[in-house]
């Protein structure tokens, strides 16, 4: 049957309040627009819904077992608009998000404690490379990427500067002496290095700065994992780059040494990267205002 749902609508209405005149009021129409339409929907049906009398109307058999159903339906219907209503806002639903490492670390961790505040929103944190998180921004999985500079975007995307990070060289005991003197590059190549491998923007970054003065950047160890540079260190495995809050939040500094170079490391930045071509959920949104609040207030 190819029935009109208005007439459901309107039928639904007329079996609730019992009347036709009020059926009308709510449904900000009149009687006899009203009366039409149940005789078209008991014309489409076959069956009568309605007994009239002077006392007024009453549904018959067919029109309670109608009823039953189409009762059903609008309860349903209610509680879709409610679940969208609530996921609308900040009550309930669910945000994901994409993180680098060292980006989950120095920010979004942080700002995540803020987040509590809406304990309905369930977060789903992924932990990728740069590269990795800005696919899965792309593919849908994410709604919002929190990555470390640079980051190569296509043009369906923008990024937001949120924090400045300072990285710098350390090593372990087995390599304190090289702490006596500022280290050029050339020198700083001739022990081992750690540094991430060459899928990540990390390994980009140091390769590019190192080429910028004629020097080629062939790590020796290749951790998977940002943090896992600095055990690495500690256990004299070689010299590796580190943000400062990642020192600053190591409660066991007795191994670790800072190095000196003659080129200071350029900075980098955490960055929000998000959709053009799709708005951001309340919660993304409101993610979104902490991060930057909480970059702001350091």
């Amino acid at each position: 049957m190819n029935i009109n749902y208005d007439y459901y609508r309107v039928f639904y209405q007329v079996a609730k309040s019992g009347s036709f005149t009020k059926a009308a009021a709510a449904l900000f129409s009149n009687q006899p627009n009203v009366t039409r339409i149940i005789k078209n929907l008991e014309a489409e049906l076959g069956c009568t819904l309605f007994v009239r009398s002077n006392r007024g109307i009453r549904l018959t058999a067919e029109g309670e077992t109608l009823f039953k159903h189409i009762s059903a339906a609008v309860a349903q219907i209610a509680a879709g608009e409610q679940e969208l209503t609530q996921n609308g806002g900040l009550s309930q639903g669910i945000l994901s998000v994409a993180a680098s490492e060292v980006a989950l670390h120095c920010l979004l961790l942080p700002t995540l404690k803020q987040f509590k505040q809406h304990p309905g929103i369930r977060l789903r944190i992924s932990n990728h490379s740069t590269p990795q998180a800005v696919h899965a921004l792309q593919e849908g999985l994410a709604e919002l990427a929190v990555v470390t500079t640079p980051v190569i975007l296509p043009k369906s995307m923008r990024k937001i500067l949120l924090k400045e990070i300072q990285e710098v060289p350390v090593c372990g005991s087995a390599f304190a002496s090289l702490t006596r003197r500022p280290l050029s590059l050339k020198e700083l190549t001739e022990n081992p290095i750690i540094c991430l491998g060459k899928e990540t923007m990390t390994h980009q970054f140091y390769s590019d700065w190192f080429t910028r003065y004629g020097i080629s950047l062939a790590p020796d160890i290749e951790p998977a994992t940002a943090d896992q540079v600095l055990p690495m260190v500690k256990n004299n495995l070689g010299i590796g780059f580190v943000p400062e809050a990642f020192l600053e939040s190591d409660s066991d500094q007795k191994n670790i040494y800072r190095l000196e170079l003659t080129h200071r490391i350029p900075p980098r930045h955490v960055c929000l990267v998000k959709r053009m071509d799709q708005p951001l959920s309340p919660a993304a949104k409101e993610l979104e205002k902490l991060l930057s609040h909480s970059a702001a207030q350091e």
